[in-house]
């Protein structure tokens, strides 16, 4: 799938993202881009936990919906279609860092260190909002050890899907593709913690993996608005 071009944000104020190697002719050039992050490109826990929140409160009241009173279903819909593009903000920021990821590792010209792997690794675990377990820090996992829902994406399901039954035939294929995009996030960290990304074929490797992934984070998006009727 062609993948558009956006400005890599491995640059910071307080250095490039890749680190400065002494000038050979025998190494290729970097080049040194300008970061233009998505405006939802870093999500604190406490965006998520504002996310969580505005789930419960666009929560039907179980009784109104089960005795077959549509008005307050309605306007609850209505609700989540007005406010889909904060639901859905998680996904397009972790859409933005995979393709920037994947120019990175696509940059011909450009040479790369260890330290350059391990700040990519930390893209990928942040692009995959703790829905890989093993990626998780131990705070997180104490929570999730807990019952505390810490998976963003499978908060932003059962927001989309709260008004749907179980066996709704929609919030199942949410669901699904949900657990295609976990694999997903799951196959690209492997491939990252056993790579070596001074060699070529497994940058590509790598960059494969993660077009795939944006490929299925693209669909779980789909899933989620077919959840809100958007």
């Amino acid at each position: 799938m062609p993948l558009p071009t956006v400005v890599s944000p491995f640059s910071s104020s307080s250095g490039t993202f890749l680190s400065t190697v002494t000038a050979r002719s025998s190494l290729p050039p970097k080049r040194n881009v300008s970061p233009s992050p998505s405006p939802f490109s870093t999500l604190s826990r406490r965006d998520i936990a504002l996310l969580s929140f505005f789930s419960l409160s666009l929560s039907a009241p179980s009784s109104a919906i089960d005795i077959g009173i549509s008005g307050p279903k309605d306007w609850l819909k209505e609700q989540k279609k007005k406010a889909s593009k904060y639901l859905l903000a998680p996904v397009d920021a972790s859409r933005q860092i995979l393709r920037s990821a994947y120019l990175t590792l696509t940059e011909t010209d450009a040479a790369y260190t260890d330290e350059d792997l391990e700040k990519m690794q930390q893209l990928f675990i942040s692009a995959a909002r703790d829905c890989v377990p093993q990626d998780r820090n131990s705070f997180v996992t104490l929570q999730a050890n807990t019952g505390v829902e810490v998976c963003t994406f499978r908060l932003i399901v059962k927001n989309a899907a709260s008004l749907l039954g179980n066996k709704d035939p929609v919030k199942l294929k949410a669901e699904a593709l949900l657990d295609n995009l976990i694999r997903s996030f799951t196959s690209v960290s492997g491939l990252a913690s056993e790579t070596n990304i001074q060699l070529a074929s497994d940058r590509k490797k790598i960059a494969d993996a993660v077009s795939d992934t944006i490929s299925d984070l693209d669909k779980f998006e789909q899933g989620i608005r077919d959840c809100l009727e958007t």
